[in-house]
């Protein structure tokens, strides 16, 4: 059982929710990010989802897809990434989730790029273009490794397909929203207490992503989901402190106190 399992299963027991934030990894430098990982200490926090940059996101809006494109030109490697976390490992205490497009594990390869990620001290991955389809080799190779596999349900997906992302996906499944891009929103949609009731069919968690921003918006996710995910409003903070000129430790401390307050929506 890794510690992400282990993570899911003690909320679950306490009847508890939480707050998954997402960092960009490397973001605004392999020094900040994993300076970051370690300051990341709220209780409330379930886990966190790191995004790897990637020249052709998916799903991801204009703010996340701003940090991949100055990670990539400031030399983002994930063989560099996984070294660092790796070395920190002992001092970070959440969970570490890899979100990270097929394309970065096929060239690598499955079984190397999972081996890689568990080496580095890593729980699970969370591969958002990876299809339902096509799983297997991804789910074999996590299972293999000790790593979860997390699948993203979407909002227009039907009953059957909800079914069988649930019997992959664990610890917890990861519910969109809403259709289309990350993003922040100012509303979430009206439905989402029913969605989140179809999808947890019994004893699945489900955590909520795109479109929550603050703190008021996680509690309200968390009145119905087990936990809350949020990107782009924090990598927004770190976007427009880069432009500011801030240092990299004042970006961490901002961004620390930033998580903070999100994990108080999850109380």
């Amino acid at each position: 059982m890794n510690r992400l399992t282990q993570r899911f299963d003690s909320l679950r027991a306490a009847g508890a929710k939480c707050l998954v934030p997402y960092l960009t990894a490397a973001y605004p430098s392999l020094d900040a990010s994993l300076a970051l990982l370690k300051r990341l200490t709220n209780p409330r926090i379930g886990a966190i989802e790191i995004g790897f940059p990637f020249s052709d996101p998916i799903a991801d809006g204009p703010v996340i897809q701003t940090s991949f494109h100055r990670a990539l030109e400031r030399g983002f490697r994930a063989s560099t990434f996984f070294a660092g976390v790796k070395s920190a490992r002992a001092q970070i205490a959440a969970p570490l989730i890899a979100m990270v497009s097929y394309s970065i594990v096929f060239a690598r390869g499955v079984d190397a790029f999972a081996a890689a990620a568990a080496e580095a001290g890593f729980d699970g991955l969370l591969v958002p273009d990876l299809s339902l389809e096509e799983c297997e080799t991804v789910a074999a190779a996590c299972k293999a490794r000790g790593l979860s596999l997390i699948m993203i349900c979407a909002p227009t997906s039907d009953a059957a397909r909800r079914d069988r992302i649930r019997t992959i996906s664990a610890p917890f499944v990861y519910y969109q929203a809403v259709a289309g891009i990350t993003g922040e929103r100012s509303s979430l949609p009206a439905d989402l207490g029913a969605r989140v009731a179809e999808l947890r069919g019994g004893a699945t968690s489900v955590c909520v992503g795109f479109g929550i921003s603050a703190a008021a918006q996680v509690r309200e996710v968390c009145r119905v989901a087990d936990g809350a995910i949020v990107g782009s409003a924090i990598v927004r903070r770190i976007n427009e402190a880069i432009d500011a000129g801030k240092a990299d430790a004042s970006i961490v401390d901002s961004v620390a106190g930033f998580v903070d307050e999100l994990a108080e929506g999850a109380a």
